[in-house]
């Protein structure tokens, strides 16, 4: 995919006069930057000494680390697996390779590199991912937690090749800011976790080469960090990745400023990405996740370093952990909302650990579990590392007191998020929020007033999720666009306009006008109402109830203003067989081996057909993962709206 002149206007007009300014001064910087790369100051006399308290690995729960082992095993044996993509060469990978299109990355200056060409370069987000160095965390905590010097020795292998290779300011590894802030933050627990091994002083702080390629990393960011429009969750990694290896790695003249800088920016932006309700402001749940996990990891580094805080940025985190409480399932499964790409901030658990429970078993650790948080039942190697760094909120003397939920919350007002629960666990997300974050909206969906319902954690009535980013526009704008979701679509067109895979120039704008979940808690019914003006003329509004006793949740849709063509879409979930006839669906699936239904009765006024992996034009998918897709059912509805009468679905769910 490349840019066109058309799109590069539409993405100036969504910056300010700062913004634009700061993008000047980094071309003209990075045009320095060609001719002009110093070396890294020389460093004598460096120690790590961001430990791990003794005893630390030891509190890792036996079946984590038998996951955490049986994944170090596989990557040792060169297996591993990325965005649906099978790998069998990571042994000694290639580190320009992408072994989805068989194409590899151009060398030469960083800022040369297209990197959203793929026909040029390949699938960007293949090639990067495995530079991430999150393997070779996985593996560096199999050595940490068994002594087995393969691992160790492995990953020494690896950072010596990747060193080599990447040249600091050449190829396509120096190009993103996001990409250079996790890799640090992996090398800081590379660090840790080889820290019993005889060879881990000699890889890292007595290695000329790990030097420069650690100060090369810090003052690239330092120079080009994400601006304005594109403050999103790309700003946090690189300020947590700055941050973490200025405290664990302050061996260099610029060390302390760099730390500094970095902590006054990851306070800043955690803040400007996060409702005060604690969800983020992308709307985008795996972007929560990431933001969480890079938030924590940040202030480890600082309580190993010793290095004061802001009491905001432990405030910003707890709530964002109490919000994540607040909105998961009864299986602890987020909202599947905007985009997801599959991005860690800290990996050292193998297949199998969840990492939503991973985090709200953090959470518990670092501030203390809440009455109505759900339980957390399974293990992961992550929690005793952090909880081993990190000082519990109530010891920590800088924390201000904050007054937290005394009940579960379940409707968010500034994130426009309302949860609506039944028994039996029906969960309902119904959305009434804003278009995303920031000027471009990058990570949002057109997804206004769309429901996402749940049956003991099996997608029902399911949010496609994303399946790509760059290389394939046809699918990009299939799994954002509003027929991909739950809700209703005007004359063809999507309630926000997009001006580009992470850009929309025009924004739908919500209201939620009732949201009253409480009702369903004791056998009653409760009620959500929101419209949203993205159809420029006409308004539509939606109305949801969920009634316990009746186990039926009722959808009512209307659309005020002229005369016009109709599409209602609900997409079943991948687990959900469905049998159409006329306007009622018998919908059907398995969980834990007992049989469940339900009956989906769809506005009589329209006409209603089943579509099922349809690809010209993209229809009837669902993603549960990025670069995956399955074939799923959805049920799409036509017609016309006058204004006469709304359109009523009904889900029934039997049993």
């Amino acid at each position: 995919m490349t840019m066109s002149t058309g799109w590069y206007l539409r993405r100036l007009s969504r910056m300010g006069p700062q913004e634009v300014g700061g993008r000047v001064g980094d071309a003209v910087r990075r045009r320095r930057w060609r001719s002009a790369r110093p070396d890294c100051p020389r460093v004598t006399g460096a120690r790590f000494t961001a430990v791990l308290p003794a005893g630390t690995t030891a509190a890792v729960p036996p079946d984590a680390v038998k996951r955490l082992v049986a994944e170090a095993d596989r990557l040792m044996a060169g297996h591993g697996g990325y965005f649906g993509v099978d790998r069998d060469d990571l042994t000694d990978p290639d580190w320009w390779y992408d072994p989805k299109t068989g194409r590899r990355a151009p060398w030469g200056y960083a800022f040369d590199v297209p990197y959203r060409n793929e026909e040029a370069v390949g699938d960007i987000k293949q090639i990067w991912e495995l530079s991430r160095h999150q393997y070779l965390t996985v593996l560096a905590a199999a050595y940490a937690v068994t002594g087995d010097e393969r691992y160790a020795e492995r990953v020494a292998e690896h950072l010596r090749s990747w060193w080599a290779a990447n040249a600091p300011l050449r190829g396509v590894h120096w190009t993103s800011g996001i990409e250079l802030g996790i890799r640090l933050l992996s090398w800081v627990w590379i660090r840790r976790l080889l820290d019993g091994w005889p060879g881990a002083a000699g890889l890292f702080e007595g290695n000329p080469v790990a030097l420069r390629q650690i100060w090369h990393h810090q003052r690239w960011l330092a120079a080009f960090p994400s601006r304005g429009s594109s403050a999103n969750n790309h700003v946090i990694a690189e300020a947590a990745g700055q941050f973490a290896a200025a405290c664990a790695f302050g061996w260099f003249p610029s060390s302390a400023r760099w730390r500094a800088e970095a902590l006054r920016s990851l306070e800043r932006h955690l803040r400007g990405n996060t409702f005060a309700s604690g969800l983020n402001r992308e709307l985008a749940t795996e972007y929560h996740g990431l933001v969480l996990e890079l938030g924590l990891a940040a202030v480890a580094e600082a309580d190993a370093a010793g290095v004061p805080v802001p009491a905001t940025v432990r405030l910003v985190l707890l709530r964002m952990t109490d919000a994540l409480a607040a909105v998961v399932d009864g299986r602890l499964r987020p909202p599947r909302q905007g985009d997801a790409d599959d991005g860690h901030g800290l990996v050292v658990d193998g297949p199998g650990s969840d990492r939503w429970g991973s985090l709200l078993a953090t959470g518990d650790a670092v501030f203390g579990r809440l009455a109505w948080w759900p339980e957390v039942t399974g293990t992961d190697v992550r929690t005793p590392l952090l909880a081993a760094l990190i000082r519990p909120y109530a010891e920590n003397g800088a924390a201000p007191a904050v007054t937290r939920p005394a009940s579960r919350p379940t409707h968010f007002a500034d994130a426009g998020m309302t949860i609506l629960r039944g028994p039996a666990e029906i969960w309902c997300r119904c959305d009434g929020g804003p278009h995303g974050f920031l000027s471009i909206a990058a990570h949002a969906h057109a997804d206004a007033l769309s429901v996402e319902v749940r049956h003991d954690g099996v997608d029902v009535l399911a949010d496609p999720g994303t399946y790509c980013y760059h290389g394939q526009p046809e699918w990009r704008r299939y799994f954002r666009s509003t027929l991909g979701h739950n809700t209703l679509q005007w004359d063809d067109a999507d309630q926000s306009v997009s001006g580009g895979p992470f850009l929309w120039t025009r924004h739908a704008r919500s209201r939620v006008l009732v949201a009253d979940a409480s009702g369903a808690s004791d056998g009653g019914t409760a009620r959500w109402c929101a419209e949203h003006d993205g159809y420029q003329g006409v308004v539509h509004r939606r109305r949801v109830e969920l009634t316990a006793a009746s186990r039926e949740l009722r959808v009512v849709d209307e659309v005020s203003g002229e005369r016009g063509p109709v599409r209602l879409a609900f997409h079943l979930g991948p687990a959900i067989a469905a049998e159409l006839v006329e306007n009622r669906a018998a919908l059907s699936w398995t969980r834990d081996g007992e049989e469940r239904s339900a009956v989906l009765d769809l506005p009589g006024q329209l006409t209603w057909r089943a579509h099922r992996g349809e690809s010209d034009p993209p229809l009837g998918w669902y993603s549960a993962g990025f670069g995956r897709k399955e074939p799923t059912t959805t049920l799409v509805g036509t017609g016309f709206a006058d204004g006469a009468e709304g359109f009523t679905t009904v889900l029934r769910f039997r049993g």
